[in-house]
């Protein structure tokens, strides 16, 4: 919520302040406005999209993997570093199916209470816009996760291993969870903070507080921001960003290796 309503904000007039003065006054501001509450709106698409989306992801790039390590004879946990960035390519490639409509349901719930629609729901949201509109901003939605995943898979592999080899583990076999925790947590920070300009395109792409006239395209928006709030606009709620997507990747890589080594795959 907070990383929403740092990223779609605008200053009332050229040149003024935005309503935010960072973070921490956005989350006070929005308890102090609309309750605890209201760090929660969006959280219903949220958990009805997260699960599908992780669920792709995480295959797609275990697919991928084991098809290119097949490739060039060696074993997806040896897979070079290029190789693995190709695997998680596919991986964001395929996960936007589920991501773009979870994405602008949920942004369009958490900056609702800045407009005259407060009230509104998922599924007044989902009727408002039809099938093909919930898949409005997806070229913005590739923008970020796919070069997201092309980082976060290949390093979350390399630390993994490096931290497993660190700690005396044998090299020859399979990073130790924890290893896999704190991999892909280091991970997630990078890939989150790397690629947080296009999220903040993504962001005004989809929400419905829109500019007039209204962004016509990722170049057009990324040209307006750059013009009118400057190069650090870019980079509009990287702090809440980090903060949610590294232990969110880290425990979500985690449980998928515990699963996998549970079940034997």
């Amino acid at each position: 919520m907070v990383k929403t309503r740092l990223q779609n904000q605008k200053p009332a007039t050229p040149g003024g302040k935005p309503p935010y003065a960072g973070a921490v006054d956005c989350f006070r501001q929005i308890v102090r406005g609309e309750g605890v509450r209201g760090l929660y709106r969006g959280l219903v698409p949220n958990l009805a999209g997260v699960t599908p989306e992780k669920a792709i992801k995480l295959a797609v790039n275990d697919v991928a993997r084991g098809a290119l390590a097949a490739r060039i004879g060696t074993t997806p946990d040896k897979l070079p570093t290029s190789y693995g960035a190709l695997a998680g390519a596919a991986a964001g490639l395929c996960q936007v199916i589920a991501t773009n409509p979870m994405e602008i349901v949920k942004i369009r719930m958490q900056v609702a209470a800045t407009s005259t629609r407060a009230n509104v729901t998922a599924m007044d949201i989902v009727r408002e816009l039809g099938i093909r509109g919930v898949y409005k901003g997806t070229a913005a939605t590739l923008l970020r996760d796919v070069p997201f995943s092309m980082l976060f898979f290949s390093l979350q592999a390399m630390f993994a291993q490096r931290l497993h080899a660190y700690g005396g583990g044998d090299t020859a076999a399979k990073p130790s969870t924890l290893c896999v925790l704190a991999g892909s947590t280091v991970a997630g920070v990078i890939a989150s903070g790397a690629v947080t300009p296009a999220d903040v395109i993504k962001t005004r792409l989809q929400s419905s507080s829109q500019p007039s006239p209204p962004y016509r395209g990722i170049a057009d928006c990324a040209s307006r921001i750059l013009q009118t709030e400057g190069p650090s606009a870019f980079f509009k709620g990287v702090v809440p960003r980090c903060l949610t997507m590294a232990p969110l990747f880290g425990i979500a890589l985690m449980m998928y290796d515990l699963q996998q080594k549970t079940l034997g795959w």
